[in-house]
């Protein structure tokens, strides 16, 4: 037993076990329209004031470029530490900050408190979904779509907590998420490490079941949300369902357990048979992890010419690019700029779903459960991009970049459903727009491993995720804002009114958003045409077999002795 446990705790299936728990509570910056009104009532800003708060919460959740630097010459537990130390650090002084624990801090400081905390989002995402991805190259779209789904969950499952931890008390929603993700990111910092690769076979399997199980939990808060909406919830139904929520956290370990049972004994009937190979799952340190992954890759036996000299020189896409050969592609600034374009729109939409709710009129409970909608809908886009873009690839090399022109195409659906204001409207967009903006992240993070190689996947990775900060920036802060503080002081001056000194600013009506929403829907149309450029870029590539150098005869050969023991 104590065997068997020591080989379930370091083995693969446990990593993407706690991976799936550290990204499931690294959402946090989803839920930024749950208790922006609690900060923007409690500090007494006006709305671009509290966008472009926003944009500086958004700029921390996806500036990654330093954690991606940082784990190409560190182990990952290194990059989780230092996540858990700025997911604290942020999110507790903003809660301090609107709870009056400490003087109204200036503007400056709450952006500050914001970049920190959601900055600490892309630390965990570099050390657990980029070493995941590293050890599971053939899979990286399942990888990547389950991990990401689970992020995209994270908000309903904050809202199930946090009723069961504190009630009603939103305020008490920004301590949560101060402490819970530091807590597990702390707690499996030893069981996340880069992986020799190896060749299963039916590792896909795996990884579907870990589907279904997520897919279960989905549906379970999908029920539990209409039913909250339609009920009143005393505190003890919360707590009971606060228990249920981490009750199904954990029954992906039935998974992975079933799975190292299996490899175990397959290990014993070996031991019993010197001529039978079986696979194994050995930790490297970061420098062997490394030194693995290069070897993959097709080796250039000349002398290596200076990493300078060969930037405007790439070598062809799917072999290891280095950052400045990546960062200088065309390629890259292609899908650079149809993320600018188009996840700008998606998370102003996501960032403002707090304010359009109370303009459009519907009540605070309303609100939660578009929220909750999102976040359900945000996975549910993340695992099907992932794992279908996967199947369409291997089946019938479908391109990913395709998919993501057309789900960019989806979400101005959901941009011009919130534009007219329909009564209820707000529902589907909701729905829409969280599916758009999930499916987004797993094409977009495969898309730039498969073009630029998994050598310096940690940098590049990060350096994809800027784009919607500046996009969110343009669209939200400068757009967004402005436009809706503009019909709002109009409202005032049509009630013969003047805005008082620290007064929040409050719009009313279908007005206050329509323009903005117009304008982000031309800007994620041009974002379609762009990605389109890169489909008809990279079509030949996508037709061959981009995986290649990821095979291996004797181990495919191995690992399907070994499932079959």
């Amino acid at each position: 037993m104590k065997t068997f446990i020591n080989q379930v705790v370091t083995g693969r299936w446990f990593m993407i076990f706690a991976s799936c728990l550290i990204m499931s509570v690294s959402g946090a910056t989803y839920m930024f329209g749950l208790f922006s009104n609690q900060v923007k009532t409690s500090l007494g800003y006006d709305q671009s004031t509290l966008n472009l708060i926003s944009f500086f919460k958004d700029l921390g959740a996806n500036l990654g470029i330093f954690s991606g630097l940082i784990n190409e010459i560190t182990p990952p537990w290194v990059i989780l530490t230092i996540g858990a130390s700025m997911n604290f650090l942020g999110y507790f002084m903003i809660w301090l900050s609107v709870t009056g624990h400490i003087a109204k801090p200036k503007v400056w400081q709450m952006c500050l408190y914001f970049y920190i905390g959601a900055n600490s989002q892309s630390f965990a995402n570099t050390g657990a979904l980029v070493t995941c991805v590293k050890s599971f190259p053939r899979s990286r779209g399942s990888v990547i779509g389950l991990l990401k789904g689970y992020v995209g969950l994270s908000g309903a499952i904050f809202t199930q907590l946090y009723h069961a931890f504190y009630g009603e008390n939103s305020k008490s929603l920004i301590l949560l998420i101060a402490w819970l993700p530091a807590a597990i990111s702390i707690f499996f910092l030893p069981t996340v490490r880069v992986l020799s690769i190896v060749s299963q076979t039916k590792e896909i399997k795996v990884f579907y079941k870990l589907l279904y199980v997520s897919l279960g939990f989905a549906g379970f808060l999908m029920v539990l949300i209409v039913i909250q909406n339609k009920l009143s919830f005393t505190r003890t139904e919360y707590i009971v369902d606060g228990i249920v929520v981490l009750l199904l956290l954990l029954l992906p370990l039935v998974v992975v357990l079933r799975e190292e049972l299996i490899l175990m004994k397959a290990q014993n009937q070996a031991s019993n048979d010197s001529q039978t190979k079986i696979v194994t799952q050995v930790p490297l340190d970061h420098s062997e992890a490394q030194a693995t992954l290069t070897s993959t890759a097709a080796t250039n036996p000349e002398k290596e010419i200076s990493c300078l000299r060969n930037i405007f020189k790439p070598p062809n896409r799917g072999e290891d690019y280095t950052i400045f050969q990546a960062l200088f592609s065309i390629d890259m600034w292609i899908l650079f700029i149809a993320t600018v374009f188009g996840v700008g729109g998606t998370l102003t939409a996501l960032d403002n779903l707090g304010q359009i709710g109370n303009s459009l009129g519907y009540s605070s409970k309303n609100l939660t459960t578009f929220v909750s909608l999102v976040s359900i809908w945000n996975y549910l886009g993340r695992a099907t991009a992932g794992f279908a873009s996967e199947i369409l690839l291997a089946k019938y090399k479908f391109p990913r970049t395709l998919m993501l022109t057309l789900v960019l195409l989806l979400s101005c659906v959901g941009h011009l459903l919130i534009a007219f204001g329909i009564p209820n409207s707000l529902y589907f967009a909701s729905v829409i727009i969280g599916f758009s903006f999930g499916a987004i992240w797993p094409l977009m993070f495969a898309i730039i491993s498969e073009i630029f190689g998994l050598k310096y996947y940690s940098t590049l990775y990060n350096f994809g995720a800027v784009a919607s900060p500046v996009g969110s920036f343009i669209l939200n802060v400068k757009v967004t804002g402005y436009l809706y503080d503009k019909e709002a002081l109009e409202q005032l001056k049509m009630k013969g009114l003047r805005r008082k000194a620290g007064e929040d600013l409050t719009c009313l009506g279908v007005h206050c958003y329509r323009m903005a929403f117009f304008i982000i829907t031309a800007s994620t149309l041009f974002a379609c045409f762009v990605s389109f450029l890169l489909v008809l870029r990279t079509r030949k590539f996508y037709k061959s077999d981009i995986y290649k150098k990821f095979r291996s005869d004797e181990l495919d050969q191995a690992a399907e002795t070994e499932i079959k023991h």
